[in-house]
């Protein structure tokens, strides 16, 4: 992956991500440009962001500003790809810490494959880092192309002294310790809806984030009381009506990464960006599969949705759970034939008597009790579905897991 053709010019010498480095910033561009600006011709696309060369000199985009507040050893991972440039010609990556002057990075003709580049020690504890990407070239025919971009640095600050462990309860079948607060007409094209909880950040915490998809015919409201109970918990749960292609989840997941970024954003430097996850309940569970490759996410949770051609397990790369209903005669089928072809850690659980529209309402103990497994830090809680004895083995829950 890092066998690479290029020189490298100025102080963007090749490294390698520390074991402790902590996400500042990401981009894939697959839902447009996000925070980036441009000028020339540039496109995006599940490609990433192709710039042009032209008469005019060529193409750029330029990032809004970056904190990396609390962040040393900075660094800059991206795919990158030229096309057709002639001598003299450059794609070129760059930072600048006040929008104006802008330090190179690496200048290259030909390049292929993923690049990881040090920002050095003038990047570190900044309130404002651009990224710039630019390719100078005389030709429409002349591309570079940059794609999942990732800002990582050290938090030698990190305001999570708790480690990302959530506040303890005594129960999951009831609300947590967070009271709640709604933001409507949330994201990149304020069609969504964020529940959080209303003080965010108390006591240094970092939200763990959780996007939600509903079900066909069904919007974020539909789904309130689910959505303020994982509030309660202390996550952040985005939610927005549900695609079949999870192309709204993954525009979800690009602007809270923005947001907390962003200074002046209520979520600024409060989200958990190393803990995200994602999930839905039939079509939502649908579109879940179709993004569950994305490296953002930590766990996927699938309810009453199980894939209509029996290959949504084949996106799975970390652990997942799916909740079925007895008496779901469409879906539950189609989970068992997931469940069977699932190769990650999995969990797969069918509740007595419930149908295909009350499998999300009587799935939700089980959803907060692995959102707190899996990404709010509570390990213990793998006995809750796991074992002997497990607690979603008995009562209405008849569970099966495989690959732990």
């Amino acid at each position: 992956m890092r066998l690479l053709t290029f020189a490298t010019i100025a102080i963007g010498a090749l490294v390698s991500a520390g074991a402790s480095a902590a996400t500042i910033f990401q981009e894939n561009f697959a839902g447009g440009l996000g925070t980036f600006t441009s000028s020339g011709s540039v496109a995006t696309g599940s490609y990433g962001a192709r710039m042009r060369g032209g008469l005019s000199g060529g193409a750029q985009i330029t990032s809004a500003a970056i904190s990396t507040a609390g962040f040393t050893n900075v660094q800059l991972s991206f795919d990158r790809t030229t096309s057709g440039l002639d001598l003299g010609e450059a794609a070129v990556a760059s930072f600048s810490t006040d929008g104006s002057t802008f330090t190179q990075l690496e200048s290259v003709r030909t390049a292929s494959g993923r690049v990881t580049l040090s920002l050095g020690a003038g990047a570190n504890n900044q309130s404002r880092v651009f990224l710039r990407f630019a390719v100078n070239a005389s030709s429409l025919l002349e591309t570079y192309t940059v794609a999942n971009i990732v800002l990582d640095g050290t938090g030698g600050s990190d305001p999570d002294p708790g480690g990302g462990v959530l506040p303890p309860v005594s129960s999951i079948e009831t609300d947590g310790p967070f009271s709640t607060t709604i933001d409507m007409n949330a994201g990149s094209g304020r069609s969504g809806w964020v529940v959080r909880p209303t003080t965010l950040g108390q006591n240094g915490l970092r939200h763990p984030v959780f996007v939600w998809g509903p079900g066909a015919g069904a919007t974020p409201s539909s789904y309130e009381f689910h959505l303020r109970r994982l509030a309660s918990h202390g996550f952040v749960v985005y939610s927005e009506v549900s695609t079949s292609s999870g192309s709204e989840i993954r525009a979800a997941l690009d602007w809270l990464v923005s947001e907390n970024g962003r200074a002046g954003s209520p979520y600024y430097q409060r989200l958990a960006l190393d803990r995200m996850a994602a999930g839905g309940h039939s079509r939502g569970s649908i579109g879940t599969f179709a993004i569950a490759s994305d490296s953002r996410l930590k766990t996927t949770i699938h309810v009453a949705g199980g894939s209509f051609d029996g290959n949504g397990s084949r996106n799975l790369r970390n652990p997942a759970i799916y909740i079925c209903g007895e008496n779901d005669t469409t879906a539950t089928p189609n989970c068992e034939r997931d469940y069977s072809a699932t190769t990650v850690p999995i969990v797969f659980t069918i509740m007595d008597n419930v149908d295909h529209i009350n499998a999300a309402r009587s799935g939700l103990p089980a959803i907060t009790a692995w959102l707190r497994w899996q990404i709010g830090g509570e390990t213990d809680r793998r006995g809750m579905f796991i074992g002997a004895g497990c607690y979603f083995c008995g009562g209405i829950w008849s569970t099966r897991s495989k690959n732990w």
